[in-house]
């Protein structure tokens, strides 16, 4: 910061980059119904390879049991208050208070909840709180189960962050925004999946 100064020392105040207005007039809502809020979450989550449900309430623990048995998830781990209607009963349930990393890294799967959903982007944001537990159990598994309610569903971006200015942010808990399947493509361009995190998603939206 001192070189910045140093080099702005000839600058007069009134062109210092601090006092260049900024451009403040984007676009902070998605635009639609809700319903057309739900339908391009459900979109654009599957642009991104994601496996996508939409469950009525009750199908849920139903959709949840047949989610696990068809990606063979025999070790599930769980965030300590997860509802007891989402916890699959043929799955060896791993509750997390603070399992070790080489449990979490053998385990088959991970189910969690959410704080929102983005439809504009397909994101799916965590930040610690009710039924998400902490960051490390949605990163070491391999398959990461998310249940994201409709009423969670904002329309953009902006409207994401300005949600999250509460709880989240005055405990300093980590926020995470999940677009897809963890990917990367920076060496050689080519695609490889679950580097830095889960390398299946799968979704389910309940309304």
């Amino acid at each position: 910061m001192q070189r910045v100064r140093s080099a702005l020392a000839d600058v007069p105040d009134d062109e210092r980059p601090e006092d260049v207005p900024v451009e403040r007039g984007y676009r902070t809502a998605g635009a639609g119904e809700p319903g057309e809020r739900v339908a391009r979450f459900a979109e654009r989550v599957a642009d991104y390879k994601a496996t996508v449900h939409r469950v009525a309430p009750a199908e849920l623990p139903d959709a949840l049991a047949r989610a696990c048995q068809a990606r063979q998830v025999r070790r599930l781990v769980v965030p300590e208050d997860l509802p007891e209607a989402w916890r699959p009963a043929d799955a060896e349930l791993l509750v997390d208070g603070q399992l070790a990393n080489e449990v979490l890294d053998a385990a088959d799967g991970v189910l969690t909840g959410c704080v929102l959903g983005i439809a504009d982007t397909g994101t799916i944001v965590l930040d610690g709180g009710p039924r998400q537990g902490r960051r490390a159990i949605t990163l070491l598994p391999d398959y990461h189960l998310c249940v994201v309610e409709e009423g969670q569903i904002v329309g953009s971006v902006p409207e994401a962050v300005a949600a999250l200015g509460g709880s989240a942010a005055s405990e300093h808990r980590p926020i995470t925004f999940v677009s897809g399947p963890s990917a990367t493509s920076d060496i050689e361009l080519i695609r490889v999946e679950g580097v830095h995190g889960p390398r299946t998603l799968e979704v389910l939206i309940v309304g």
